[in-house]
């Protein structure tokens, strides 16, 4: 969840807060009839990882972290942080639904808290073996009306802050235990190092439970300071509990707070202040990996092999034990098991930081919450280390978007049903369900042993020597005339093509143009070396020019090099693969993808195209290669 809007300062506020208020509550109206009724989404759009393609989930306006647990009746059970307000606005609090269509549809909406009691927000659920299900959240008991930060400021959103209660269903999530019961938290350091001495705590949670043999753990995020991006310092411990499993007294329930000592699990040396939003998976050995946000542009993990009592000193993640960082940004990044053995993560693939105080209505800095859009996917899977059982991820591909780059999606789930794979998520105001593409989630699974070349879609494939002149392939239109609509306005065809090169340079130095379609006018497509050591790829159709480059340090000269081109018109985001790994922007940017005009045609030109001699094979597709079939491209060029 963006945990800053609405995390306004006294005095801050004013006409602004009040307008932004009421934009929002207008916006509210607009959603509020189809998400209540838990609506079928606007008329289908042609590319299943659009957002708006995905079954909405009925909240009061508001829509947070909506989590999903399968009831043993066989329905979906969701909770979800509502109300009509913004984020953190009174009367938030948490309810729940239940879904009996696998998201299509829901039934009534049924508060666990009332809209009308004390703030109760960002619940988890948690199924025992026996049925009974268990909500977590925070709730202001105490009635706090406003907290300090850290600079002698003052907040008013009080909904991270107070007591972690739970209450329970045991008729699957159709009514819940009147009362609630508090879950007692070990102080750390952070906790007496806060404002208030330890006597107020600050906290929240998005983690999912974890079931571990007997126990069960549960993630909470402490706060030892408000300020800066709202939470100024943060870090991770976790609640076990050997009993609830079995016990069904809530009163005879235990917990146990994690890890070991005052503190929790925090970036790495030298890291910034805040590492919150923990997720955890387990490995077959009974080995726990958590992974969690930062602000320092990488997310950080740690593993532990004794329950969560101890961990490994934290370490930025990696794509394998030792390898390249993966990007991220201060927004969730969660890892989920799945029932094959292999584990799946959701992220955002660039190097956000944040920078600068945020002011009224986020101005004063760049947001260190941007960005959330798309989001992406990579598989998981164990290796045997010296250090003990690891994961080593694939390289990732984009799961969902939306047209529109400020919407941030964020705060999913992972459901598993009928041998298909569903993921929640949120942009604040509609909660959705998405069925995920076979296809691609196959691809991720397999990715590690891919050696195949990739046929769907393939208009061209050429070996060396190739003759001058070569045919050029008609490329898919990205965005025409809408002949049935009365005004004829454009649409939107989501297509897009893929690149595929071998290529040997001996040097980048003066640059050199390696694949060239363009008429006299300029219209086609571009693909050069450039002093600078990388690959660029310019699309043109006659009115406007796109462009994108790889990452620089990628390749290298005197080499024999694949490269993959892909430009993908769904969420018009062009991606280079360079050996069978996706540029990610490496030192020198923040983004190793790059977005397009989505008013760009055609990017067709001259029937014919030069080709380089230092091209040794060219493949065209008529379609954007999915990065999994781009590493087998790859790959299967090593083995050939």
């Amino acid at each position: 969840m963006l945990r800053n809007s609405g995390a306004t300062r006294t005095g801050l506020r004013g006409r602004h807060g009040f307008e932004t208020a009421c934009a929002h509550l207008i916006a509210v109206w607009f959603v509020c009839a189809d998400s209540l009724l838990g609506a079928a989404p606007a008329p289908a759009i042609p590319d299943p990882r659009h957002i708006r393609n995905g079954w909405s989930i009925p909240s009061e306006g508001y829509a947070d972290q909506p989590y999903i647990v399968k009831t043993d009746d066989g329905a979906w059970l969701c909770v979800m942080t509502t109300g009509t307000g913004a984020e953190g606005a009174s009367g938030q609090h948490v309810v729940s639904m239940r879904s009996t269509g696998r998201g299509r549809t829901w039934e009534k909406i049924v508060p666990i808290e009332p809209a009308d009691g004390p703030e109760a927000s960002y619940a988890v659920l948690l199924k025992t073996p026996y049925g009974r299900i268990y909500a977590f959240y925070n709730h202001n008991t105490d009635r706090v009306s406003e907290v300090k930060s850290e600079d002698g400021g003052m907040f008013k959103r009080v909904d991270s802050l107070g007591h972690y209660v739970f209450k329970y269903s045991d008729d699957h999530g159709r009514t819940w235990s009147a009362k609630r019961h508090d879950v007692p938290v070990r102080e750390f350091a952070c906790d007496r190092a806060n404002v208030y001495g330890g006597k107020l705590r600050f906290f929240w949670n998005v983690g999912r439970p974890l079931i571990l043999g007997d126990s069960a753990i549960l993630t909470i995020h402490k706060v030892g300071a408000m300020g800066a991006g709202f939470f100024a310092q943060s870090e991770g411990a976790f609640l076990k509990s050997p009993n609830i499993l079995a016990e069904r007294d809530p009163e005879k329930i235990v917990f146990e707070t994690l890890p070991d000592g005052d503190v929790g699990l925090r970036t790495p040396a030298g890291g910034g202040r805040v590492a919150e939003e923990q997720s955890l998976v387990k490995l077959s050995d009974g080995s726990l990996y958590c992974v969690y946000r930062t602000i320092d542009g990488w997310p950080a993990c740690a593993y532990s092999r004794d329950g969560g009592h101890t961990w490994t000193p934290p370490a930025y993640k990696t794509y394998t034990p030792g390898g390249r960082r993966v990007k991220h940004p201060r927004a969730a990044n969660f890892a989920w098991n799945c029932s094959n053995g292999r584990f799946l993560y959701w992220f955002h693939n660039h190097g956000g930081r944040f920078i600068g105080e945020l002011g009224p209505g986020g101005k004063g800095g760049r947001s260190p919450y941007d960005d959330r859009n798309p989001a992406w996917l990579m598989a998981g899977r164990e290796i045997q280390t010296l250090q003990g059982r690891m994961i080593e991820w694939s390289q990732p591909e984009i799961v969902l978007y939306d047209d529109d780059p400020w919407i941030r999606m964020s705060y999913p789930d992972l459901v598993e049903e009928g041998g298909a794979l569903y993921i929640t998520e949120t942009q604040k105001t509609i909660g959705r369900v998405h069925e995920v593409p076979g296809a691609l989630v196959e691809g991720l699974f397999g990715q590690f042993d891919n050696r195949r070349v990739a046929t769907h879609g393939l208009a061209l494939d050429l070996a060396a020597p190739m003759a001058p002149g070569t045919k050029m392939p008609v490329l898919p239109e990205f965005h025409a005339r809408d002949t049935r609509s009365e005004d004829q306005r454009g649409r939107d065809l989501r297509a897009g093509f893929s690149l595929d090169l071998w290529i040997e340079l001996d040097s980048f130095a003066g640059g050199a143009d390696l694949l060239d379609s363009r008429t006299s006018d300029g219209r086609g497509i571009l693909v050069s070396a450039t002093p600078a050591g990388t690959i660029r790829i310019a699309l043109e159709d006659g009115r406007q020019q796109s462009s994108w480059e790889s990452d620089r340090g990628a390749l290298e000269a005197g080499k024999l090099q694949h490269v993959v081109i892909t430009v993908d018109a769904g969420p018009k985001i062009i991606l280079f693969l360079v050996n069978g790994m996706l540029c990610d922007g490496g030192e020198d940017r923040q983004f190793g993808w790059g977005r397009f005009s989505p008013t760009l045609r055609a990017p067709n030109g001259a029937p014919t195209m030069q080709i380089a001699r230092a091209v040794r094979s060219l493949r065209v597709y008529t379609r954007p290669l999915r990065t999994s079939e781009a590493v087998g491209n790859f790959r299967a060029g090593l083995s050939g």
